[in-house]
């Protein structure tokens, strides 16, 4: 930072915060973004980790998602982990309701569509 510019901001958001600050109303700001990085989604195998991770945590011990189910769920949330935890509840949700032990490839796109992530 320097005597010129006596204040310096951060801005975190979802992907589409590029976007909105491409429009007209946010121009002046946006030229004025020095740095920008983007993180890219998990890998297939860090999402499958994930949630792996997060039903250990939940005390679970075997197995819970499909294999199938897994991989649709990252691909439709592009390994952002906000939406894989979100598709995950989802497709829980799902498999409850259609009284199945296991979240299989129907239960994650039961979640899938009902997200809109289609």
């Amino acid at each position: 930072m320097d005597s010129g510019s006596p204040f310096a901001a951060l801005l975190v958001g979802q992907p589409t915060l590029r976007h909105r600050l491409r429009l007209g109303v946010l121009a002046a700001l946006d030229q004025r973004i020095a740095v920008r990085y983007a993180l890219a989604g998990m890998s297939p195998t860090d999402s499958a980790d994930y949630i792996t991770h997060h039903c250990k945590i939940a005390g679970r011990t075997d197995p819970l998602f499909s294999d199938d189910a897994v991989t649709l769920i990252h691909n439709a949330a592009r390994g952002y982990p906000r939406a894989v935890n979100n598709l995950a509840v989802q497709a829980l949700t799902a498999a409850f309701a259609a009284k199945v032990s296991i979240v299989d490839e129907k239960s994650a796109r039961v979640a899938v569509t009902e997200s809109g992530h289609d």
